[in-house]
């Protein structure tokens, strides 16, 4: 790619106020955040809701539908995806309910992490039954997913949904490294990774906690995107003296990819690419081609 797709990940389901300050929670800073990476220059955000109370994540379509909702009024092109994550929530109908949303607020993707795998406290549990169940809906529902990769074996799966026609091309994957039981953030995993996508790929490389920085510029001069946001790092500086803020974080990816000559991908842009529909009221893909 020419072009750097910036995907923005504000939230995530791990930060609270208590970790830092800079997390937007409430469904007013989400979408204050998501305004100020739209005026500065992104691609693409994925969504996470929260309880605004609790501060605990929610899978509630109700939740996701205000947040998209008023991120249309400024930026009806941005490409959305929502999370269908599986730490949390175990049944099938609570992690696609954000998939029931139509019209002007369908989002276009949804993320599908591709094994299960544990994080430093917590397990992610995914099924082959229902990776192909969550691929299913979104394929019937003309939603694209957000493909996201922690192992070399997640790939692999890419393929077996692929052969089993529940995902068609292009494809987008996250890659994650870092995390404490997965690929680790070096040149070889990262290699690895990127040489076995399947044709039609596009990726951009995300690096949990102090791996972030590294994995992002790494995507910047390797031609990839990046994904980058507090839902992956909360410390702007490795010797985490310093909280970030998104903004903070996501003027650094500017800064980092105009070094490299990178001009960022507006979201039109990444809709001609994905086959996603024009936006400005009409999202995701037409079922038939997904």
């Amino acid at each position: 790619m020419e072009k750097l797709i910036i995907n923005f990940t504000p939230t995530g389901m791990i930060p609270t106020k208590k970790m830092t300050p800079f997390v937007p929670i409430t469904i007013a800073e989400i979408v204050e955040d998501v305004k100020k990476a739209s005026d500065l220059g992104i691609t693409m955000v994925h969504l996470h809701a929260r309880d605004e109370i609790t501060e605990v994540p929610t899978y509630k379509k109700e939740m996701y539908a205000e947040i998209i909702q008023r991120i249309r009024v400024f930026d009806p092109y941005l490409v959305i995806c929502v999370s269908l994550s599986g730490r949390n929530f175990k049944e099938l109908e609570q992690r696609t309910d954000a998939l029931n949303l139509n019209g002007n607020l369908k989002p276009d993707m949804g993320s599908l992490t591709l094994s299960s795998l544990n994080f430093n406290k917590v397990a992610s549990i995914n099924s082959p039954e229902m990776i192909q169940a969550l691929a299913l809906r979104m394929k019937e529902k003309g939603i694209v997913p957000e493909l996201e990769v922690f192992d070399l074996g997640m790939i692999n799966f890419t393929k077996y949904l692929i052969k089993k026609e529940l995902i068609k091309p292009p494809y987008y994957f996250n890659l994650l490294l870092g995390n404490i039981a997965c690929s680790q953030p070096n040149l070889l995993h990262t290699g690895m990774l990127i040489q076995d996508l399947p044709q039609d790929s596009y990726y951009s490389l995300a690096g949990i906690g102090n791996a972030q920085l590294k994995m992002n510029s790494i995507g910047i001069a390797n031609g990839g995107g990046v994904r980058v946001g507090i839902e992956d790092n909360i410390w702007f500086d490795k010797g985490r003296t310093k909280l970030a803020s998104n903004i903070g974080l996501l003027k650094r990816i500017h800064t980092i990819a105009e070094a490299n000559e990178r001009e960022i991908m507006r979201p039109k842009e990444l809709r001609k690419l994905m086959g996603l529909k024009e936006g400005n009221g009409i999202y995701g893909r037409d079922p038939i081609l997904n």
